[in-house]
């Protein structure tokens, strides 16, 4: 697999790239399918077929039955998960083969099974679930597939750990400890039986009394980006307009989500805005890009970025539209470069588990709204 962009695609004019781009969109046709995930760079995102989330762009990468090829503008994980819905029967691509995700990255296949089987050796008597964030790679959705558990998004993750909960003793959640921590408070979880293991420490850090206590065992992983969100910048926000509504992302830490005023997935965040009063005033904390978005697509509204720093996902960004073209050339010229595909014995656990959660969610076309809640209800246990 070739992954470096070549030379020849660096210094045109953007233009140049643009056009050349809609040429080659108009030629291929239904023969390509260009999936782009929100947090993309806008020069990128103006040239998809769909756009959405993980959850929806996993349906829609599924439900496609025209496509030969499909471009994920994303990370690695999300072109995964387009290659093993479709069985591996499309040619799945990734514009740069180096964009990646350090959440994914936090929790190895090996690490996993080796935690698991310390867990289990210890609750001999207990049923567990595992439930991965689909934020994770392909051999990991397996391990869920292979273990009776399943995946999540942000927008499902609250049916997907009642469902957990309902069936199994215990969850073992990872690799997001937030998200994690933030849905099992909202699911009812008590804030003393959920339990964060450190998967490099002897012992996982914990005790065997804590583990059996626990109902929630959480992966100690986290987004670099949501991750950065701090309480400071709310009260401080605060301070200066009582008014202001903080809409957060479930990946951020547990005290920035019981300090928010609504927290939901990414969908969600959008359609919240788009519902909100003319005059409204918003911090989010989310990815950059799409609040940057947001706050064109609503002039209406004052919607900024909660905080100082700037909540880049550098993965996502890496993808640009010379890398786009670059993709879509090879396809014309039938030398695919970035091919993203997953082994088939891998890909049929994965599955598996993909489809349990489909199963739990009953999700079709379009993904539900995934929860609101006030500060006061998002911070009681």
């Amino acid at each position: 697999m070739q992954n470096i962009l070549p030379d020849k695609y660096k210094n045109l004019p953007k233009e140049e790239v643009f056009e050349r781009i809609r040429v080659l969109k108009e030629k291929l046709g239904d023969k390509v399918f260009i999936l782009a995930h929100h947090y993309q760079r806008d020069s990128v995102y103006q040239f998809a077929d769909a756009t959405g989330d993980s959850l929806k762009l996993s349906m829609l990468a599924r439900d496609n039955k025209t496509a030969d090829y499909i471009i994920f503008c994303g990370v690695h994980f999300m072109a995964e998960t387009a290659d093993i819905v479709n069985n591996g029967q499309r040619v799945v691509t990734l514009p740069d083969a180096t964009a990646g995700c350090p959440m994914a990255d936090s929790a190895k296949d090996k690490d996993v099974r080796r935690v698991w089987d310390e867990i289990t050796n210890i609750l001999v008597d207990e049923t567990i679930c595992p439930i991965t964030y689909i934020n994770c790679y392909a051999s990991l959705k397996a391990f869920c597939g292979e273990h009776g558990g399943t995946i999540c998004t942000s927008t499902n993750a609250l049916d997907v750990v009642t469902w957990g909960l309902s069936k199994y003793d215990k969850v073992f959640f990872f690799p997001d400890q937030h998200l994690g921590r933030n849905i099992s408070k909202i699911y009812g979880v008590p804030r003393d039986r959920i339990l964060q293991i450190y998967h490099r420490r002897p012992g996982l850090g914990v005790s065997h009394e804590e583990l059996r206590r626990a109902k929630v065992i959480l992966w100690d992983g986290m987004c670099p980006v949501h991750d950065r969100f701090m309480i400071k910048d709310i009260e401080e926000a605060r301070e200066k307009d009582p008014e202001i509504n903080v809409l957060v992302h479930p990946e951020v830490p547990e005290e920035v989500a019981a300090a928010s005023d609504f927290m939901g997935s990414t969908e969600f965040i959008i359609k919240k805005i788009e519902a909100a009063a003319a005059g409204s005033k918003w911090l989010v904390a989310t990815e950059v890009h799409l609040v940057g978005r947001l706050a064109k697509q609503h002039p209406d509204k004052d919607i900024k970025l909660l905080g100082k720093p700037i909540c880049m996902c550098s993965m996502m960004d890496r993808t640009t539209p010379e890398h786009l073209l670059w993709n879509l050339e090879s396809i014309a010229d039938e030398n695919v470069v970035n091919q993203v595909s997953v082994d088939k014995s891998i890909i049929k656990n994965s599955k598996l588990a993909l489809n349990r959660m489909f199963e739990i969610t009953k999700l079709k076309d379009e993904p539900k709204l995934y929860f609101e809640k006030s500060a006061s209800e998002v911070s009681s246990d």
